[in-house]
This record gives C-alpha cells, sequence and structure tokens, in this order.
C-alpha cells in the first residue's frame, strides 16, 4: 500500500481502554492482520494506517494506539485532537475492565470532538469460558449511552473488520448527511479541479466539512 495512494477521506480513531485489554493486538490485526502473543506492555503512542473502501469512497483510517499509557494516565488532549472515530475496548473475562468504560468515556468527551463516533467493544471472546461480562449487560449500557456495540477477538480475527468498517462507515454516514459541520470532522478530499493555492489536480487536498 504505497504513501501515494489515493484516498478520499482521512479519519483519526483511538483506540482506548484499560492496559492489557487488547488493543495493540485489534489495531496490528486490523492494519497488518498479525497477533502477537507477546503481551508486554510498550510505552508511547503508536498509530498505523490502512486504506479502505467503503460505500465507493476511499477512506484512510489513521488509527492510535495508546500503547500502556493508561496505565499511567498520560493521555494528553494532543492524543484526542482529531479524533472523529474511537474503539473503547474492555475484556470480556475481566469485570473491572468494562467497569472503567464509564470513565474512559468521561474522557473521551472531555477531551474528543463532540461528533466522535464511538464503539464499545467486548475482545477476547475466543475466552469465552472465562466471560465476566454478559453480552446483554454491555449491549444495553451501549444502547442507553448510542454507543456502537460488538464482541470481537483479535487472536481468533472475529469481528475485528466489523469493528473497524462500522465505526468508518458511520464517521463517513454523518459526513454524507452534513449532520457534521464546520470543522467538526477533519477530512481529506480529492480535488476535482486545480485549485488557487496552487494544490495539484487529482492530489489529496484537506477539507475541514
Amino acid at each position: 500500500m504505497g504513501s501515494d495512494e489515493a484516498y478520499n477521506f482521512v479519519f483519526k480513531v483511538v483506540l482506548i481502554g484499560e492496559s492489557g485489554v487488547g488493543k495493540s493486538n485489534l489495531l496490528s490485526r486490523f492494519t497488518k492482520n498479525e497477533f502477537n502473543h507477546d503481551s508486554r506492555t510498550t510505552i508511547g503512542v503508536e498509530f498505523s494506517t490502512r486504506t479502505v473502501q467503503l460505500r465507493g469512497f476511499t477512506i484512510k483510517a489513521q488509527i492510535w494506539d495508546t500503547a500502556g499509557l493508561e496505565r499511567y494516565r498520560a493521555i494528553t488532549s494532543a492524543y484526542y485532537r482529531g479524533a472523529v472515530g474511537a474503539l473503547m475496548v474492555y475484556d470480556i473475562t475481566k469485570h473491572l475492565t468494562y467497569e472503567s468504560v464509564e470513565r474512559w468515556l468521561k474522557e473521551l468527551y472531555d477531551h474528543a470532538d463532540p461528533h466522535i463516533v464511538v464503539m464499545l467493544v467486548g475482545n477476547k471472546t475466543d475466552l469465552a469460558s472465562e466471560r465476566a461480562v454478559p453480552t446483554e449487560e454491555a449491549k444495553d449500557f451501549a444502547a442507553r449511552r448510542g454507543l456502537l456495540y460488538v464482541e470481537t477477538s483479535a487472536l481468533e480475527s472475529t469481528n475485528v473488520e466489523v469493528a473497524f468498517n462500522d465505526v468508518l462507515a458511520e464517521i463517513h454516514k454523518k459526513v454524507s448527511s452534513k449532520e457534521v459541520i464546520r470543522g467538526s470532522i477533519n477530512a481529506v478530499s480529492l480535488s476535482p479541479t486545480p485549485r488557487a493555492d496552487n494544490t495539484e489536480e487529482g492530489k489529496p487536498c484537506c477539507r475541514n466539512i
């Protein structure tokens, strides 16, 4: 996937949730189709990109992972800046990671765009025999808060594509319906004609929706 590949939109999506819930493996599974069994926590912020085709448009997803920062509560507003989608991840086998979802949601809404698309993700369905969070409980919470919801397994690659693509599709839907206005969503679109600022025809140019 070349860096010069043309795309209609670029959307920044952040992964949030407690350490150890599988955010990094969800990221690597979606962007590289890889799973890392080494569970060591890295420190810093990592991001990867993947370009997908949705509804006839080419969308470049720029996905950011906290990579351990949540352990030190050092996530800053810079991490959320420009994000138009979020996957809020918990481990279905650890109820404490689910209990922290409310706090993560508050932090997200405190720092991110008010129109951000949020999906609650129950990860590690491959460990269903150890389930501690009932599906219906989490689904009801998501419905009450207006969140998308899905359960995934990064290990078995279950619903990983669904999770990211549904978030990207919902972001695009908001852009297309003009529900989001004046800079709420930062998108990149293809300019069909040369622009006054000398942007070349056919090259991506920035557009605030």
